[in-house]
């Protein structure tokens, strides 16, 4: 069985365990190292049972955690190149473990195809990831301005996807954000709005995706209902029902069995 369970989700940290058999994954380690641990055990793991840790890229929030975390564990350590570098030179624990992965090339970890592919965020090397099990397809997309060519080619066929809807756009347009602030999470480096997120989530559901969990939520300038009513909606609109989730910001989330795609319409 392979299972997705979101240890924190948001601006404040962020964290993922993807699990087939014996193969455990962590994407991401942006919240501290007892945090990451204590989600492990209550999934029955260990830091040392890690086959690998992927890092999408190296905002703080999404490896905060890591240079402890890197004491507990052998697990190799992978990104993009560019990311594989800006990781070398500030975590010298990280340097003799590092894997560069190439860009839209499967590679195996263990039991499961891992694909990277560029996303567009101000920070370089960033990318989101294709996990393929015996179970079916896990997609993970978040911190990203636009949906990319590169992810729109990989990501439909998914069983399960994890996707960025990080804010309601009028919220953020009248908040009180900086305006530098706000002009870069509208940005085409920044954040995936909820209409975004509403479309591509059809676009995904219209081949075969049996279930959608909404990722990387705002704290100020979006809601829960907000993102899951706009993804629901659209979704309803197009005759369209995966199961429809919101992943929490600084908790543990719920833990997904990955079922098989659905049949295309």
């Amino acid at each position: 069985m392979t299972t997705v369970c979101t240890l924190a989700s948001g601006s404040s940290g962020n964290a993922l365990v993807l699990s087939c058999e014996s193969t455990h994954l962590l994407v991401d380690a942006g919240i501290s190292c007892r945090r990451i641990t204590a989600g492990l055990r209550a999934l029955g793991l260990e830091p040392e049972d890690l086959s690998a840790i992927l890092i999408t890229h190296t905002h703080k929030d999404h490896i905060s955690g890591l240079q402890t975390l890197l004491k507990r564990t052998a697990a190799p350590l992978c990104a993009t190149a560019y990311a594989c570098g800006a990781l070398s030179q500030h975590l010298l624990e990280a340097e003799h473990r590092l894997s560069a992965l190439a860009l839209c090339r499967p590679v195996f970890l263990e039991e499961v195809s891992v694909t990277a592919f560029p996303t567009s965020h101000d920070s370089p090397g960033s990318c989101g990831f294709r996990f393929d099990t015996p179970d079916g397809g896990v997609g993970v997309l978040t911190d990203t301005g636009y949906v990319t060519e590169e992810a729109a080619d990989i990501l439909p066929g998914v069983s399960l996807a994890v996707l960025e809807s990080n804010y309601d756009e009028e919220s953020l347009r009248s908040g009180p954000y900086p305006y530098y602030l706000k002009r870069r999470i509208l940005g085409d480096e920044g954040h995936l709005c909820n209409e975004d997120a509403a479309r591509f989530a059809v676009t995904l559901a219209q081949h075969g995706a049996a279930e959608i969990i909404l990722a990387h939520l705002s704290r100020e300038n979006n809601t829960p209902a907000m993102a899951e009513n706009a993804v629901a909606a659209a979704l309803s609109a197009a005759s369209l029902q995966p199961l429809l989730s919101v992943a929490p910001r600084s908790a543990m989330g719920e833990v997904h069995a990955v079922r098989r795609a659905l049949c295309k319409r």
